[in-house]
């Protein structure tokens, strides 16, 4: 890796030739991919910015001028140009790289990124307060097509053309087309507004007629009407430019020649201004260029081959898939909706079995949400697969459009709880907390198949909002043991001195302390909880009546949290939740152990409520 080793900061690229930046380029797509083989990661949008992210730093003056990578999909280049490339391997483990943007990270991201379609208000923000301090200093923000699916884009554009900031906006288009080319003429206009003979004599007119005495202004401003008449004459006027933004290109996001001169030349403009950049998801990995979106967000996988470790019938994405395709089967007004996940979601099969059924809305969390209370409000059965971070974001169009309607749908929330790698943007640990302050929700956490089974049945019999939350990944744990009582089920191990009241996939964890606080003489009852919010209180204070300490653990935030509603119920009991921090990144097991979930810290505590161990066992 010669070239590679030598690149400390982004001042070193721009010492190089265009054939050491080649060499340059195949390395840094070598270090991304071997990198993600070994921890994951989102791998083809990265593979695709390359000769993008290079060429923002040549042009650029980072971290003077400021870069904003929307989602942070496609930042791996971008910290292996900014003097982390030591560190890079330690991308999305615990103590390492975070895999988005991360501003205590380094001095040159300037937002913290993880969800999408936030970067051009954040950009907007920044760019005003640079020219509130009088900077010349450049924002810039680095946006994916698929983030113009999301509203904020347009709150942001509609928000940011008459302020005079020195922002640019980078559209990556690496799929979709937002502004198509009509005609042999509007590809002639692509073509020619990015060549050096256009920049040129565009300048030089500009020049020219400026310097004439008196009546040169208005010459210029002359001449750029009559430019853009003509334009409009003979091709579509674009987007951007009928909102007030410049814009520029297409431009090839392979050519770091062309890349180049169209980024000098935004800077010279008076105007915010959109840059688009076609790239290629995957590019320089044919096994990503070929399936991006399999490599979209990637686990382990074999670098020679390309194959991927998945297990993936094994998933709760999958099964979820199944209960939802078998339901639509037995009943045509159950509608499946997604926010640009449907593989991530596991609705791939029934959006092939119900193609009219299903609507994947794009980056779009808020319009889904009342899209689904519009279908509900018609008497369908909407299900809108999300994941719980994402879902966040919904938590007007919840109360409002949906709650205080008294409106029936069915949130399936995917990745709840903890989300190893991705970390603090993507922790589903607040859903809990918040559907639960909303009247009329119901809240199911299943830790099984059959759990699910179960919650998705009891989901579409309900009224009001149900939603159904499940964690990333494969299913671990076991119905073997536990009794069925109602909305939760009970595990005897040897009595109930110790209760431990729990739910989802950390019921798993929960037993294995049961196991150990009865080899030490303590009987310990695991009673987990199916239905979590509305709690049956009744059950609950009944399988807890004769313990002598209880403590519910919870995957999710302490504050507003099931630990807490439980603990004003029932004198005396203990919570372990999140409390007052975000959780990083990490392997599943370590923040478990970090958080104090894991099976001896949790028989180590209740050890503690009871007052310390049997006598028979201290002697």
């Amino acid at each position: 890796m010669a070239m590679l080793e030598g690149i400390d900061s982004p001042e070193d690229i721009k010492k190089l030739s265009y054939e050491e930046l080649k060499r340059l380029a195949v390395e840094i797509r070598e270090e991304i991919i071997t990198t993600a083989a070994n921890n994951g990661g989102h791998l083809s949008s990265n593979l695709g910015v390359v000769e993008l992210t290079i060429a923002l730093h040549r042009t650029f003056d980072a971290p003077r001028d400021k870069f904003i990578f929307d989602v942070g999909h496609q930042c791996y280049t971008h910290k292996l140009l900014t003097g982390r490339r030591d560190r890079f391997s330690t991308l999305r483990t615990y103590g390492g790289l975070s895999g988005f943007e991360k501003m205590s990270e380094s001095e040159y991201d300037a937002f913290g990124t993880g969800h999408s379609s936030t970067s051009l208000s954040a950009a907007v923000g920044i760019a005003t307060a640079l020219k509130l301090d009088g900077s010349d200093a450049y924002t810039v923000a680095i946006a994916g097509d698929g983030a113009f699916t999301g509203g904020m884009v347009y709150e942001a554009l509609n928000n940011c053309t008459k302020n005079g900031l020195r922002l640019i906006i980078v559209l990556n288009d690496n799929e979709m087309a937002i502004s198509p080319n009509v005609g042999g003429l509007s590809r002639y206009f692509a073509r020619v507004r990015v060549s050096s003979r256009y920049f040129k004599l565009k300048n030089n007119t500009k020049r020219f007629f400026a310097a004439v005495p008196l009546i040169g202004k208005y010459l210029v401003s002359a001449g750029r009407k009559c430019k853009n008449a003509f334009k409009r004459l003979v091709a579509n006027e674009n987007f951007f430019e009928q909102l007030g933004i410049e814009y520029l290109g297409p431009v090839n996001g392979d050519d770091l020649v062309s890349l180049e001169r169209v980024l000098r030349e935004a800077k010279q403009r008076t105007l915010p201004c959109v840059v688009h950049v076609r790239t290629k998801k995957g590019c320089g990995y044919s096994f990503a260029e070929d399936k991006p979106d399999i490599y979209h967000s990637v686990g382990h996988f074999d670098v020679e081959t390309g194959v991927v470790a998945n297990g993936e019938s094994e998933k709760y994405s999958a099964e979820f898939g199944r209960i939802i395709t078998k339901k639509a089967q037995e009943d045509n007004t159950v509608i499946a909706i997604t926010a640009a996940m449907c593989s991530g979601t596991g609705l791939t099969e029934f959006s092939e079995k119900f193609p009219e059924r299903f609507f994947d809305v794009g980056i779009a969390e808020e319009h889904a949400l009342t899209f689904a209370a519009g279908l509900a409000s018609m008497g369908k059965k909407p299900v809108f697969a999300v994941y719980s971070s994402f879902l966040q974001r919904c938590y007007d169009q919840i109360i409002h459009d949906t709650a205080l309607q008294g409106l029936h749908i069915v949130l399936a929330v995917d990745r709840a709880g903890l989300v190893p790698d991705d970390g603090p943007t993507h922790h589903g640990v607040f859903d809990v907390s918040f559907l639960s302050s909303v009247p009329g929700v119901s809240i199911y956490s299943p830790e099984t198949f059959e759990d699910m089974r179960l919650a998705f049945k009891a989901a579409f019999e309900d009224k009001g909002i149900s939603a159904v939350r499940y964690p990333r990944g494969k299913c671990i744990g076991s119905d073997e043991g536990f009794v069925r009582a109602g909305t939760l089920s009970v595990h005897d191990e040897g009595g109930s001195m110790a209760v431990i009241i729990t739910y989802g996939k950390i019921t798993h964890y929960a037993l294995e302390a049961a196991k150990l606080l009865r080899a030490s003489g303590i009987g310990t009852r695991v009673i987990k909880l199916l239905r979590v919010y509305p709690l049956d209180m009744k059950a609950i204070k009944a399988f807890t009546a004769d313990a002598d300490a209880v403590l519910v653990l919870e995957e999710g935030i302490k504050q507003g949290g099931i630990g807490e509603k439980i603990a004003c119920e029932i004198q005396g009991t203990a919570v372990r939740a999140i409390d007052g921090s975000f959780v990083p990144q990490g392997e599943y097991e370590l923040l478990l152990r970090t958080l104090h979930f894991m099976p001896d810290q949790i028989s180590g505590e209740l050890i503690e409520m009871l007052g310390g161990m049997p006598a028979n066992e201290t002697e």
